[in-house]
């Protein structure tokens, strides 16, 4: 099992919010103008590695506060040695 961290480092930077920048404007897209109420959408994340490098990622995304880790499937095997996927879900609200 390799994981580096700089794929930590990579992972909690993508999972962040944007930052204002020297103006104090948000780097967040603008707000929708309509009045649409959030829909719930569920995403699916694949992940794909060893048993111990699956459990690690996924007690990463939990503790970054970005994933449940009872909303994933068991693991299956992938057809190559020691590899396995999981598919994990997330459900986002989207205007």
């Amino acid at each position: 099992m390799t994981i580096t961290i700089q794929y930590y480092q990579k992972m909690n930077v993508m999972l962040q919010y944007p930052e204002s920048d020297a103006s104090g404007t948000s780097n967040l897209p603008p707000a929708s103008s309509s009045n649409r109420q959030p829909q719930p959408e569920r995403v699916r994340h694949v992940l794909y590695g060893s048993l111990q490098g699956l459990d690690r990622a996924i007690k990463i995304l939990h503790s970054l506060g970005y994933a449940d880790p009872n909303d994933r499937c068991d693991p299956v095997p992938s057809g190559e040695p020691n590899q396995w996927l999981v598919v994990m879900t997330k459900t986002l609200l989207v205007e």
